[in-house]
């Protein structure tokens, strides 16, 4: 634990003499995570030069590097990758005031675009970032109707451009949620994807969008021209798809999109069922966003709910990995990913190594979201996103004792840490009275 402190206090002082540039770091002496699913490498070496790792591997074929780091046999891993979030669009969700991620007035759908109300200096992304998430797909919520509109790809180094890719994906709620908003019932929330889809690929190679199409004018689709113009990077899969369902029956009916739209990039959001059709969904290798810990069922279209859920899909072939949107606070993520490490121990229960997790909250996600190659991974070419862990990650209680975005050291606190620096030294007389609550 000296160790540890040590540690942060050079962080610290490191932090406050240094501009906020990409540093030339030489971490070595560490108990080295890839993250492609690869086991650790124990005395790794990782080099990070110009923001980018240059050599991630044995600390004998290590190319000469910038400030030495000695990790002194600690976890160093890549950056956790949280998808879906809706970090950066709420500080007080209670307050509307302060929250973006639902839109409840507003005429347009698959128009929005999140990218445009990402608050870098949100205190919701400065506590995700001290629990070792670098990168994050964030989306809004539907409100209106069942698209949610085009999530965005950030980092969380808190400067002022945390948009790593804007418009990088479109959202789609189906299963209850989106019933509810189509018309009450699931038959509808499909014909209203169905033919939106249409509508945008009625667009597909016109240079002016009219008013309202062809299609809007016959069929009565209730989409406004900025919303049909949204979705036509989406028929034409220069946008990925992400659906969110949970039931068996509408995983199958979006599988079967790609028959009738055979250029979508579809991804499966939630798939609480999908271990009952994960042949089906590698059959058509369409990946997951899976909900990791849900074991008992919420609602109706839970019914099937377990989870050995992404054990079996993993198994079964399908690219699976762990949705942040499962649990109420996505710094939980190594949490979920850890459980699933102990699901390998009980009888008739199917989990992931720790080498499988870790991947299912790095790399996975990553290559998921467009990122392969440059997020969730240590690898020549990678973006320099680096953690330094006091223990195992997937080990409840385990936190980063230093944390690197695009080759920069960044400072962990934020207003959690504060209130408990504030009080921890407080005798007993002087703390509130709910402190021990």
């Amino acid at each position: 634990m000296t160790r540890l402190l040590s540690l942060g206090a050079v962080s610290a002082l490191a932090l406050a003499a240094a501009p906020a540039s990409a540093q030339d770091v030489t971490i070595t002496n560490a108990k080295l995570v890839i993250g492609d699913g690869s086991a650790p490498i124990e005395g790794g070496t990782v080099v990070v030069k110009g923001g980018a790792v240059v050599y991630a591997g044995p600390a004998a074929g290590a190319p000469a590097g910038g400030a030495a780091v000695d990790a002194q046999g600690a976890w160093v891993t890549p950056g956790l990758f949280a998808t879906v979030t809706t970090l950066g669009l709420a500080d007080v969700a209670a307050v509307s005031q302060s929250n973006d991620t639902a839109p409840e007035r507003t005429p347009f759908s698959a128009a929005l675009d999140a990218s445009k109300a990402i608050n870098p200096t949100s205190q919701h992304i400065l506590v995700h970032k001290a629990a070792g998430i670098t990168r994050a797909a964030t989306t809004m919520a539907p409100a209106g109707s069942i698209f949610a509109g085009q999530g965005a790809i950030i980092d969380l180094d808190g400067d002022a451009s945390p948009i790593v890719q804007a418009r990088a994906f479109q959202m789609v709620v189906l299963g209850e949620g989106g019933a509810d908003r189509a018309g009450g019932s699931r038959v509808a929330a499909h014909v209203l994807l169905r033919a939106a889809l249409r509508e945008a690929q009625a667009l597909v190679g016109k240079t002016a969008i009219p008013e309202t199409t062809e299609i809007a004018k016959g069929d009565a689709v209730y989409l406004s021209r900025f919303d049909a113009e949204a979705l036509v990077p989406v028929v034409t899969g220069r946008q990925k798809l992400y659906v969110a369902a949970d039931r068996m029956a509408d995983i199958r009916a979006v599988l079967a999109l790609k028959q009738e739209f055979p250029r979508l990039d579809l991804v499966l959001v939630g798939a609480t069922e999908g271990w009952l059709v994960a042949k089906d969904i590698a059959a058509v290798g369409v990946p997951v966003i899976a909900n990791g810990l849900t074991d008992l069922p919420e609602t109706f279209e839970q019914l099937g709910a377990t989870q050995s859920n992404i054990g079996r899909m993993q198994r079964a072939g399908v690219k699976v990995a762990i949705n942040a949107a499962a649990d109420q606070n996505a710094r939980r993520l190594a949490q979920q990913a850890g459980n699933l490490v102990a699901l390998t121990r009980l009888p008739g229960a199917a989990g992931l190594t720790w080498d499988q997790a870790f991947a299912a909250i790095s790399s996975v996600p990553a290559e998921i979201s467009g990122m392969g190659g440059k997020a969730g991974v240590l690898k020549a070419g990678a973006l320099g996103d680096v953690v330094i862990w006091d223990g195992d990650p997937l080990e409840l209680g385990t936190v980063p004792t230093r944390v690197f975005i695009g080759g920069v050291q960044q400072d962990l606190a934020n207003h959690q840490t504060r209130l408990r620096d504030r009080y921890i030294d407080l005798d007993e007389s002087d703390r509130p009275k709910a402190y021990d609550w």
